[in-house]
């Protein structure tokens, strides 16, 4: 049997079956993986505690000859138990497994998987904004995708200067200087760290930072229509 160990992290879960399930989970070795939970909703299941919601876990599963592997044993190496205590919290977790279940294909970088596992760590933080975490998740996945904006140099290639204010031009996916602009130099700087590699733990020390979130919220969301 060729038996594969890695870390995981649920991002689906359907019932199958009188005792079975099937859940597709994001690793950092294997991508995306869709595999069969044999009796995991057995109130005696060993499988049953490692593979929690909003959790990290060390599984062993066999690769399927089709899409659907065997998961054969599972660990819980860190579950977030804080998340599961607000249900606002709850309902943005799920929302973002969603969202980065449905941008996936099955061979996706490890960094996805660093960044759900971020996403988490800021959902099981209560004093984290949860605009922040919405914000921060939404400029790295379009990192990711490399749909990110050009946050250097302005329409002519000139540095963005912290002087001016700008306006965003999407066809250019760039800043355009505009006397009575929406951004100014804050602005630039909070999207800079947005985009970067950071985590959303840093954006919460950012002073200000859910109001520039939100004001930048606009210009985000119409990236990711674009994007997605």
């Amino acid at each position: 049997m060729n038996q594969r160990v890695t870390r995981a992290i649920i991002l689906s879960r359907t019932d199958y079956g009188e005792a079975d399930r099937i859940i597709t989970l994001l690793t950092p070795d294997y991508g995306k993986v869709t595999l069969l939970a044999k009796g995991v909703r057995k109130v005696k299941s060993k499988l049953a505690g490692g593979i929690e919601l909003f959790s990290v876990s060390e599984i062993t599963f066999i690769k399927g000859r089709g899409e659907v592997g065997t998961l054969v044993s599972t660990r819980l190496v860190k579950h977030y138990e804080h998340i599961v205590s607000d249900l606002d919290r709850t309902m943005l977790a799920y929302e973002l497994l969603k969202r980065l279940n449905k941008v996936t294909e099955s061979e996706v970088e490890e960094e996805y998987f660093a960044l759900l596992q971020g996403a988490l760590e800021a959902l099981n933080d209560l004093s984290v904004s949860l605009d922040l975490i919405r914000f921060w998740f939404d400029a790295q996945l379009l990192r990711l995708g490399g749909q990110g904006p050009n946050l250097q140099t302005d329409e002519h290639g000139s540095p963005l200067s912290p002087e001016q204010q700008y306006t965003f031009d999407f066809e250019r996916m760039g800043f355009m200087a505009a006397p009575h602009g929406q951004f100014d130099a804050q602005h630039i700087k909070f999207l800079r760290l947005a985009f970067a590699g950071h985590s959303a733990l840093a954006l919460a020390k950012v002073q200000g930072g859910t109001k520039l979130a939100g004001e930048c919220t606009p210009m985000l969301h119409h990236l990711m229509q674009l994007a997605f």
